[in-house]
């Protein structure tokens, strides 16, 4: 492909996604929600184009056409946030975070009261109490490093587009760390698009505000760290990332280099020293309305796992067949670890063990929240698979579940599809040789990357 060709569909790439956010933002503001999850999905075959135009041909470009691709990448995803940074978010979580910022700085203990509990009256507002979900029934269930931004941020600002603008910043961070990765592993820059110009990300992030986006970031801190070999500042980041939200733990192994203590150690004093100042005064209770979560989605029962619930619809599953799942699941995902654990002593970090780790984890989990969905994406820069980016572009549909619960039509449509793709992707790659196989990271090269 010409470089004329490839900046041509490039850009008229870039202006279909603008225009399909600019729509998503005036749908925001107007609450029509459901006009929103259409556009994500339709922007999906726009995103799929230009992953598969910096993938395919990146590599072909001079160093100047490679900086100036790299600069429309980068604009175009800062201009999409930053039509959705000022629009009403699409999920209501956004208000519990500054909810409980607010019961923060009230020196109250976040984990001590609903927020529906008259001892918090005082704090209740027209703008921001009033919207917050399941304020009569549950504590909070963000993790202590997520709340201590909760309450740095509203002391600066308090207020929903402040805290999504914060969460932008995160998402900057895990821009910058893509980039440092991609250099240092002499990858084609331009395949940060893979995540800056993902729906998911823009609506979810930008958009909604999630946490999960600092998670993310601290997650691909760590991850850079340890490509330096700075073990305890990895540790720290990754302690950091699984106190802002849990599922970074699930990379552990892919940054852990066998006999070593620094990473392992930072993490556990990171983790003891945000959760110990809050449990004082309520104890076990500082895991809030996580076990509630647990059985609300289903997971204490099975219910909520989808490979259970098609079981289970087609044959009455005994009442063991949950904690056989689970067993199951935990023993795949320590095979994954230790194979990443017997990695080369030369590999610092293994991107591809931590992609099959999250992979793994995500389908086995069948999460029924669109936005659980980004964790994947940082690395699909190093190793794109096109059952990942379908499972991740159609993720929307499960606002549809949420709408309408119970819908295992729907969630065939999410998970079947992606699960074919990635056994033919896997199948592909054990019957050919790729040349790039060592330096994308697939899913069983060496380097990992």
């Amino acid at each position: 492909m010409t470089p004329s060709r490839f900046f041509a569909v490039l850009g008229g790439s870039a202006g279909g996604l603008l225009v399909l956010t600019a729509i998503g933002a005036v749908a925001l503001r107007h609450f029509q929600h459901d006009v929103v999850v259409w556009v994500m999905l339709a922007s999906a075959p726009v995103y799929a184009l230009a992953a598969w135009l910096v993938w395919r041909h990146s590599g072909a470009l001079t160093p100047a056409a490679t900086r100036q691709a790299l600069i429309l990448i980068l604009a175009t995803a800062a201009l999409a946030r930053a039509m959705l940074l000022f629009a009403p978010p699409l999920s209501t979580d956004i208000y519990r975070y500054v909810w409980d910022g607010r019961v923060q700085a009230a020196g109250i203990n976040p984990y001590r009261y609903r927020p529906a509990d008259p001892h918090l009256a005082f704090l209740r507002d027209a703008s921001i109490y009033p919207n917050i979900n399941r304020k009569a029934t549950a504590l909070t269930i963000y993790p202590p490093a997520a709340e201590a931004l909760f309450f740095g941020t509203t002391r600066v600002a308090d207020s929903v587009t402040g805290m999504k603008a914060v969460t932008v910043g995160f998402e900057v961070l895990t821009t910058l760390m893509v980039l440092s990765l991609l250099r240092s592993r002499n990858l084609p820059v331009n395949r940060v698009l893979l995540y800056a110009w993902h729906p998911l990300p823009l609506f979810e992030f930008a958009g909604s505000g999630h946490i999960d986006a600092a998670a993310i970031a601290l997650m691909m801190l760590a991850c850079g760290l340890a490509e330096r070999r700075r073990a305890l500042e990895a540790g720290v980041a990754l302690g950091l990332a699984v106190t802002a939200k849990f599922f970074p733990l699930v990379i552990a192994p892919a940054l852990y280099r066998r006999w070593g203590w620094r990473l392992p150690l930072a993490l556990v004093c990171v983790v003891i020293a945000f959760y110990l100042p809050y449990s004082f005064g309520v104890g076990w209770q500082v895991l809030g309305f996580l076990p509630g979560y647990v059985r609300e989605e289903g997971l204490a029962n099975g219910q909520g796992f989808f490979i259970l619930s098609v079981l289970d619809a087609l044959t009455p599953l005994p009442g063991r067949a949950t904690a056989l799942y689970l067993l199951v699941g935990a023993g795949a995902m320590a095979m994954i670890a230790w194979r990443a654990l017997l990695r080369p002593a030369h590999t610092a970090v293994c991107l591809g063990a931590a992609l099959t780790l999250l992979t793994v984890f995500t389908i086995w989990a069948s999460p029924h929240l669109a936005w659980y969905f980004t964790w994947i994406l940082p690395f699909l820069c190093f190793r794109l698979s096109w059952g990942l980016v379908y499972i991740s572009a159609a993720a929307p549909l499960l606002y549809a579940i949420i709408w309408a619960p119970g819908d295992l039509a729907l969630q065939a449509t999410l998970y079947l599809p992606c699960v074919l793709i990635l056994a033919i992707e896997i199948w592909c790659s054990m019957h050919r040789s790729s040349p790039e196989s060592t330096n994308d990271g697939n899913l069983r090269s060496r380097h990992a990357g």
